[in-house]
């Protein structure tokens, strides 16, 4: 229901889930976790971290949300969609529960995961909040890892109105003695991570101080690095199936992450980390990331959506080689959109769209605002017609990339 309205749908406490969970003998306890929040990377970070353990042998259960194409995708094990049937199965089960509690969609979807992982018991499931993380669903396992990726400007209607606020609402994943990994150091931000770490006596691990990222290139086809460690590792030509310049932190975040999970008790070899990287779509089918949709045109979405996500998609979109520039741009009604037009590359043909939910701007409302910073082109009423549209416009030279929103990219992949 987020997805389709909005903030009316956030229940901003944790009763419901801990009501569910206890009718359903708590599975979340029976569970060893790692718990990721962050504004942006997050998605990406959960499952490059399942497939390194994927690779290693360990059956991984791996939650995240929002789904692009099948509500299944929130919860895999070793990359496997839920079957339908469990979901179904489970929605019959619990009717009478569910009508007595009266819990949000997200929270009995947040129920139904650990039910199905506890019962299929898997070795380790890495958990994706959903919003924030102090009063996220998800919020009440006790992992053996926390990492919060990093902070950005996001849901500032339920989170807060400042980096520290949002910081802080993010930093309520961080659980008494469990080590958190925090991927990305802000001045605005670190302090408040600090605070809450010392509170609760966790170790905390800055992903800058223990792993280096260097020589980073991203082609087409996949991500090339070194990785310098901390206590004097030196891995050459790494290679990552998950391309995009912001892949980089993730990456360093992610390998910030070995030693505590290790330390929990979990082996794996450089052999397993090298190929998991390397197949991180394989291993989990991830999807949306700088994904590639169509060559001769190029056609290239991404669900980058705030103001971070977006300048790390223009930055990329710059340094790729093109003739034309078509951008399918749709986007929905709470995000910061006039931030996100000011950064948008004024050479380009528009095709202003919007995504089939209620939540989403306008074609038209969209195409006014863009006017504003000299953004041109038509409006759409469907992607469908948007993209289209742009195929029919753009020479086998040209770029068309299909962005703006996670419900737009859906649309298409």
């Amino acid at each position: 229901m987020f997805t389709r309205i909005g903030s009316a749908a956030i229940k901003k406490d944790l009763t419901n889930t801990i009501a569910l969970c206890k009718a359903l003998n708590n599975p979340q306890d029976k569970l060893v976790c790692i718990h990721v929040a962050g504004t942006n990377g997050k998605g990406s970070t959960s499952h490059m971290l399942a497939s390194i353990l994927q690779e290693a042998g360990y059956k991984t259960g791996l939650y995240t949300s929002p789904h692009l194409s099948d509500f299944r995708e929130r919860i895999k094990i070793n990359g496997k969609l839920i079957p339908e049937q469990n979901v179904v199965d489970f929605v019959q089960q619990h009717k009478e529960l569910f009508e007595q509690i009266e819990p949000s969609f997200f929270e009995w979807t947040v129920a139904l995961c650990f039910d199905y992982f506890a019962k299929e018991k898997v070795d380790i499931a890495i958990i994706e909040t959903g919003l924030g993380g102090r009063l996220d669903s998800t919020n009440i396992i006790k992992p053996v890892l926390s990492v919060i990726t990093n902070i950005g400007w996001d849901h500032m209607d339920m989170l807060g109105d400042t980096l520290p606020k949002i910081a802080s609402e993010k930093a309520g994943i961080i659980k008494s003695t469990i080590p958190v990994v925090i991927g990305e150091y802000q001045e605005e931000t670190f302090p408040v991570f600090m605070e809450k770490a010392k509170l609760e006596k966790s170790e905390i691990i800055l992903a800058m101080q223990h792993v280096n990222v260097l020589y980073f290139k991203s082609s087409v086809q996949q991500a090339a690095f070194d990785v310098q460690f901390q206590f004097g590792l030196y891995w050459k030509n790494v290679f990552c199936d998950l391309n995009g310049l912001y892949q980089e932190k993730n990456i360093r975040t992610v390998l910030a992450c070995l030693e505590p999970i290790r330390k929990a008790g979990f082996q794996f070899t450089e052999k397993h980390v090298r190929n998991a990287l390397e197949s991180v779509k394989r291993n989990t089918g991830l999807m949306g990331r700088w994904q590639i949709l169509g060559k001769n045109p190029s056609i290239i979405c991404d669900t980058g959506h705030n103001v971070n996500g977006i300048e790390y998609v223009v930055n990329q979109i710059n340094m790729q080689e093109y003739q034309n520039l078509h951008m399918v741009i749709g986007m929905v009604k709470d995000k910061d959109i006039k931030k996100v037009l000011a950064l948008l590359p004024k050479n380009a043909e528009y095709y202003f769209t919007k995504a089939n939910i209620p939540r989403a701007l306008s074609e038209n409302e969209l195409q006014q605002q863009a006017i504003e910073f000299s953004l041109k082109g038509k409006t759409y009423p469907s992607v469908a017609e948007a993209l289209e549209a742009a195929q029919k416009n753009a020479s086998s030279y040209d770029l068309i990339f299909i962005g703006g929103s996670t419900f737009v990219v859906a649309e298409v992949v």
